[in-house]
Parts: structure tokens; C-alpha cells; sequence
């Protein structure tokens, strides 16, 4: 038996339905010739007048799918080519270009991406603005968690006499509290990207600031456990490479076709202006927004600002010296 898939509404998706179902949905005006409808073996979603024909409807409404249309069929619309046996030429030209994919599994909840029109793939400029921002926060984070746990471990250990029998435990509790810093250090980040990834925004607060998500492939909001992945592969990426995949990632988000990192091509992922796959795509910007110019702005001044004072210590040291 069949299981069908309608659209009652732009964004909304809705089955699995039986031909029995389906038949009543016929009946009652839910389905109209322009509604759009999917099974598994369809390429793309196309208008119910298109493959009616192909349904058990026909044999499960004989009346009313091949006759005359009623009264309240007329008043919704239909016709009798739309209610007929035989397939009626589209007037909505090539079902691959409607803004529906077909969907890859059975579910119940509707996807949250609109398909059609121009995405804006965010670059390197961009997701490196949104970088600096979500290292502040992580950073800032981590430390507020980690550093106490290492001073609570001095304090702990100051009270033990390095003389007595139990000289080995102020060790053993500095490796405690050394490894519980570094999987704080490791897991808020994580953590903090995973949950902001995932969550409706779609993006962590830097890159909800430059005006940026995260998505699948095909648009729609990334899971918890795909967003952890993500950042774990970039993690992974940037340790093999002792740290020359933040490199090598930037340069493939400038110059692959769709601005995607080694991460985001594993991962199924891309970063797009917030507004793509949405209802508005016209609201997408091109280009670099006022607050990722300013982000980088101040990040240049901070890195020139760095430079100068180590190269002030370097002289200072060498006059010192002489």
C-alpha cells in the first residue's frame, strides 16, 4: 500500500497517509489540484491533479472522481479534466524546480526550510567575525569554570603536610583537577556550539551577530548530535594538522562552490545569510555587514596592538642587556 505525503500549506508537510485516507481527503476539498503530493519512488513533489490518475481513488470514490463534479466541488474549484481519470498537462512548469524536496523518511513534523530562490553562502570573512565572537564567549566561559576547579585544588592541597604518609594525594589531586580543567576547557565549547547550532536560531550568538546559520545541505535545522560532530571533526582537523587546518578550512570557505570547510563537507552542513530558506530570501545580503566590519576592524587593531608590544619587549630586553 502506498504511503502518501501532502503539503496543505507552504513549509508544512504532512502524512503518512493510506489511499483510503487519501481518498477522503479527495472528498472533502482538503486535497486540491493544486495541492502538492509525494511518495516514495516520486522524483519531486507534484500537484495533486498530476498523479491522481495513478491513486486508488478513482476505484475508491467512483462516483464523485469520475463523474460530474457536485456542487461544492465546483464552488472549491475543481473541473472536470482535474476530477477525471486521465492526466491533465501541468501548468506549473518542471516539478524539479518546485519548493518542495521530496522527503528522505517518513516523518510527522513538517521541515522547517523553504525551498527556491538565491542562497547566500556566508565566506571566510564572515565566519571568521563570527568566530572572534563565539571565542570570547566560550573563552570567558571555560575560564569561569575551569580556574576555579585548579584553585580549589591548591587550596586542597596546601592543607596536606608534603612529609606525611599521604604525600602522594596532593599529586593525585592535581591530576584530578587538571584533567577536570581540560574537559571543562574541551567541553563547554563544544557544548556551547552543539546546542546553539541546533537550537531554532540555528546559530551561535556570533553568528546570529553577522547575521549567519548553520543548516544541512538541504536547508533544514542540523540535529544536537550533528552539530557536536561538526565541531569535533573541525577539532580533530585543526589537532592532525597541529593547527594548520584553521588555515586550510578558511581557504576552503573562500573558494569552494558552496563556502564550505572540510567540517561542513563531512558533516553534511553550510553556513548561509540567516535569511536563506526562509520566506523572505530577498532579505539576504551579499557582502560583509557593517557588524562583521567592525569585528574585524577591531580584531586587526588588537592583533597590530599585540605585535607592537612584543616587538616594545624585544627592544626593551635587548637595551636591558647591553
Amino acid at each position: 500500500m502506498s504511503e502518501w505525503f501532502y503539503s496543505p500549506a507552504p513549509g508544512r508537510q504532512e502524512g503518512p497517509l493510506d489511499d483510503q485516507r487519501l481518498a477522503q481527503l479527495h472528498l472533502d476539498g482538503t486535497l486540491t489540484p493544486e495541492t502538492l503530493v509525494w511518495r516514495e519512488g516520486m522524483a519531486a513533489w507534484q500537484p495533486w491533479r498530476e498523479v491522481m490518475h495513478t491513486t486508488a481513488v478513482g476505484s475508491a470514490v467512483p462516483t464523485q472522481a469520475t463523474a460530474t463534479p457536485s456542487a461544492d466541488a465546483a464552488d472549491r474549484g475543481w473541473s472536470l479534466e482535474d476530477t477525471g481519470a486521465h492526466e491533465v498537462p501541468a501548468d506549473v512548469g518542471d516539478p524539479l524546480a518546485s519548493p518542495y524536496a521530496a522527503p528522505k523518511a517518513r516523518i510527522a513534523q513538517a521541515t522547517d526550510a523553504v525551498h527556491g530562490g538565491h542562497v547566500v553562502y556566508s565566506g571566510l570573512w564572515k565566519r571568521f567575525a563570527a568566530s572572534v565572537l563565539d571565542g570570547m564567549v566560550t573563552g570567558v566561559a571555560s575560564y569561569a569554570i575551569g580556574l576555579p576547579i585548579l584553585f580549589a585544588a591548591g587550596l586542597g592541597t596546601a592543607a596536606f603536610d608534603p612529609g606525611s604518609a599521604a604525600g602522594s594525594a596532593p599529586d593525585a589531586m592535581a591530576f584530578l583537577a587538571l584533567g577536570a580543567y581540560y574537559v571543562v576547557m574541551l567541553g563547554v565549547p563544544a557544548l556551547y556550539f552543539a546546542w546553539m547550532h541546533s537550537s531554532d536560531n540555528k546559530a551561535s550568538l556570533g553568528k546570529m551577530a553577522v547575521g549567519a546559520k548553520v543548516v544541512r545541505g538541504d536547508g533544514s535545522r542540523i540535529g544536537f548530535g550533528r552539530a557536536l560532530g561538526r565541531y569535533f571533526a573541525y577539532l580533530a582537523f585543526t589537532m592532525l594538522t597541529c593547527g594548520l587546518g584553521v588555515l586550510i578550512s578558511g581557504l576552503m570557505a573562500a573558494f569552494t562552490e558552496r563556502k564550505q570547510a572540510l567540517h561542513d563537507m563531512i558533516c553534511d552542513t553550510v553556513v548561509v545569510d540567516r535569511w536563506a530558506y526562509t520566506d523572505h530570501p530577498e532579505w539576504q545580503r551579499e557582502g560583509l555587514d557593517v557588524v562583521t566590519i567592525v569585528i574585524l576592524c577591531l580584531f586587526g587593531l588588537f592583533f597590530l596592538g599585540m605585535i607592537a608590544l612584543v616587538v616594545a619587549a624585544g627592544i626593551a630586553g635587548g637595551l636591558n642587556n647591553l
